[in-house]
């Protein structure tokens, strides 16, 4: 039977040493109440120390919230993670080398709680296979203190695979809406299901116990069993939050109902994005989509592709998908990333994984930071350490990826007039570079895999071949020589059927798009 303890009491559950799961995806069902409890008994106390963290997501909100509450030497021990950089407290920590860290592909790693649940070695893939994951590379080590072998390359049936291997969670950290006297956990205020269960039964698989942090305590048998996320026999201990440590997501807002899917709203409410290098590259990345696709939109850049949809008129024939577990509707920006309005199914973060991973979308619309001659793409390690989120995940399933950004970054402005694009000041940093500084996408798998990549930049675009990458289209009013080959690291190969970007993409008004 669970225990129903104030926040000390949840701290004091804890063991020094212990590795323990934590959900959230940014601010989404993070338990913020209980790892702000955890940072003040470590602080006044010294207790927990030394704790082994993992979550699968990132989580934070870029300033002190989230993860950023475990940045203290002495409290976290080791971090293995997908993303780091909406915890810029941590980050700092990683990369001084004061915190053991690794990064792994986030849906692997939803995946792999699960496997730890079942008590099965690991995860056994081919997601990963030509990136940092790779333990030919760096295998997924963030700094000197990590030295752990998290991952392997195995040979099935003559095929390479990547081992990512199981380990123990002696504590599960989850958070829910309401819980019943039972225990049962429901979620009807959170925006989406993410890996609550799979942390639960791989906590309980281990040995281990499960914390849960909830709003409100009802009566048995007030939660439909369809509604139970995580059943009482899991939960060992409830937290009941204050509303400020219990918002929906880090956004303003403390609860949207329309994210908690209780109503529909009008998709023409949706803003329609104002004339920008975003909308150039959003809306020539809508000319990829195939009618009745099957897509997934990156945050950032990518997501301008929803709004193109809507003005274009035929959001409709399109599923726009999100990673953290929604299909169908329109996907939330900002604060509010990873839930979505209208969807028609719901089915949880691990199984949209699971589904990516199958091949199941039609194209991805993904941001890329670097891009090299060979079409690798770096996402995930700059001055800071970052991680890839989901991006490994879907970027090497799809068949179709379209890789979305401008093609120098810090200080570009540019404007659009008389339906070209003039470029008022270069980009002092350039993204298309001799070698990316670290391997999210590997241009050399996909080419062996069969994908069809292109990149898409506010002036050109180029596509993957056998070669490399290939320069195919530029925007009408831009230098070919002095405003895109100059500005890229590499020699580029300038296709002999070099076209004009379509005129429409830039001008004001609807395009006339359509599938």
């Amino acid at each position: 039977m669970f225990k129903i303890v104030d926040i000390k009491g949840a701290a004091s559950a804890i063991k020094d040493g212990a590795t323990v799961g934590i959900t959230g995806f940014m601010g989404s069902a993070c338990p913020e109440y209980l790892l702000k409890g955890i940072e003040d008994s470590f602080l006044e106390g010294g207790h927990p120390c030394a704790l082994t963290m993992t979550h699968s997501p990132g989580i934070g909100d870029g300033k002190d919230r989230g993860m950023n509450h475990m940045a203290h030497a002495g409290l976290l021990k080791r971090v293995i993670a997908s993303h780091y950089n909406l915890a810029p407290l941590l980050q700092a920590k990683v990369d001084s080398g004061e915190i053991e860290a690794y990064l792994l592909p986030q849906g692997t790693l939803c995946q792999l709680y699960r496997e730890i649940g079942a008590g099965r070695p690991g995860v056994i893939t081919k997601t990963g296979l030509g990136t940092f994951v790779d333990p030919r590379l760096e295998g997924g080590k963030c700094n000197a203190l990590a030295t752990r072998d998290l991952v392997e390359v195995v040979t099935l049936g003559g095929e390479e695979y990547l081992w990512y291997k199981s380990f123990p969670i002696d504590v599960a950290i989850i958070r829910g809406t309401s819980v019943d006297e039972h225990g049962n956990v429901s979620a009807e205020k959170e925006t989406t299901l993410i890996d609550q269960l799979a942390l639960a039964q791989a906590a309980k698989r281990s040995g281990g116990i499960v914390i849960v942090q909830a709003e409100r305590v009802v009566a048995a048998g007030a939660i439909n069993p369809r509604d139970v996320i995580v059943p009482g026999i899991l939960v060992d201990y409830v937290v009941l939050s204050p509303a400020e440590y219990h918002y929906q997501n880090f956004g303003n807002q403390p609860y949207d109902a329309a994210l908690a899917h209780e109503f529909r709203i009008p998709v023409d409410s949706i803003p329609i994005l104002p004339m920008s290098d975003r909308k150039i590259i959003a809306r020539r990345a809508a000319m990829e989509l195939p009618r009745n696709a099957v897509i997934n939109l990156g945050i950032g850049i990518p997501e301008g592709v929803s709004g193109v949809a809507v003005e274009e008129g035929f959001a409709d024939q399109l599923t726009m998908t999100v990673e953290a577990g929604q299909i169908g509707g329109v996907p939330a920006a900002g604060a509010a990333f990873g839930g979505a309005y209208n969807p028609e199914f719901v089915p949880g973060m691990i199984n949209q994984f699971d589904f990516y991973d199958g091949g199941g979308l039609d194209v991805c619309f993904l941001g890329a930071a670097e891009v090299d001659a060979m079409g690798n793409c770096n996402v995930s390690k700059f001055t800071r350490t970052v991680g890839p989120g989901g991006f490994i995940n879907i970027a090497s399933n799809t068949p179709k990826c379209v890789f979305c950004g401008t093609l120098t970054a810090g200080g570009l402005k540019t404007e659009v007039k008389d339906g070209r694009l003039v470029i008022l000041q270069e980009g002092r940093n350039r993204k298309y570079v001799k070698q990316v500084k670290q391997v999210t996408f590997s241009g050399a798998n996909a080419v062996k895999s069969g994908q069809k990549v292109l990149f898409i930049t506010e002036r050109a675009v180029f596509e993957l071949d056998e070669e490399g990458i290939i320069l195919t289209e530029i925007a009408p009013g831009i230098d070919l020589q002095t405003q895109v080959l100059d500005v890229v690291d590499f020699d580029v190969r300038v296709s002999s059927g070099l076209r004009t970007m379509d005129e429409r993409i830039f001008r004001e008004g609807k395009m006339g798009l359509e599938l």
